[in-house]
């Protein structure tokens, strides 16, 4: 599909139109909800660019493809629009990411306690893409008692955010950076 024109100028009051055509307003929670996906898309392909030639980069790409789908899926009130093809995951997806958590866990020592974000700069756009991807997940939540949200993006969401801690952790386990154990000043 080639994009003939970008502005279009019905936004300018501050709306914005769903899948099938239904006008919001821009500060509507299922825009943020399905913004801030969108947002979490943009850093994962910073992310996939610092991972360049890595085996991770071709996971992050299919997660940014993923998260296409979850945004037509929240971008569709279900209410007035009958959810398009695209405004689905494919079957699996979910236990894909659970597999890749499972492999990269068995690949790490065992550590105990909270860890800082940081390290090298993968790791690091890694744990911007957890806090982003939480951000999304609590967003999704407030969509969901509102309107109507399958569960499987809010689980594919909460799935994705512990995905992208693990990796952080073995981007810095491969890297050889020694991760910071967060240190309770208070005791």
């Amino acid at each position: 599909m080639k994009i003939t024109k970008v502005y279009t100028r019905k936004g300018d009051q501050g709306t914005t139109s769903l899948v099938g055509g239904v006008r919001i307003k821009k500060s509507d929670i299922r825009l943020e909800a399905y913004g801030t996906v969108d947002e979490l898309g943009a850093h994962l392909g910073m992310l996939a660019a610092l991972l360049d030639g890595q085996e991770e980069q071709q996971t992050i790409i299919r997660i940014q493809n993923n998260l296409f789908n979850v945004c037509t899926h929240l971008a569709t009130d279900q209410s007035q629009t009958p959810l398009y093809p695209s405004a689905h995951l494919a079957d699996g997806e979910i236990a894909f990411l659970e597999e890749r958590i499972d492999t990269m866990m068995g690949q790490l020592p065992e550590r105990q306690g909270f860890v800082l974000a940081g390290g090298c700069q993968a790791a690091c756009q890694a744990h911007i893409c957890r806090t982003v991807c939480r951000r999304a997940e609590r967003r999704i939540a407030a969509l969901a008692e509102v309107a109507v949200v399958g569960p499987e993006m809010q689980q594919y969401v909460n799935r994705l955010s512990d995905y992208l801690f693990v990796l952080a952790k073995i981007i810095n386990f491969n890297e050889g950076v020694q991760e910071i154990l967060w240190k309770n000043a208070c005791k």
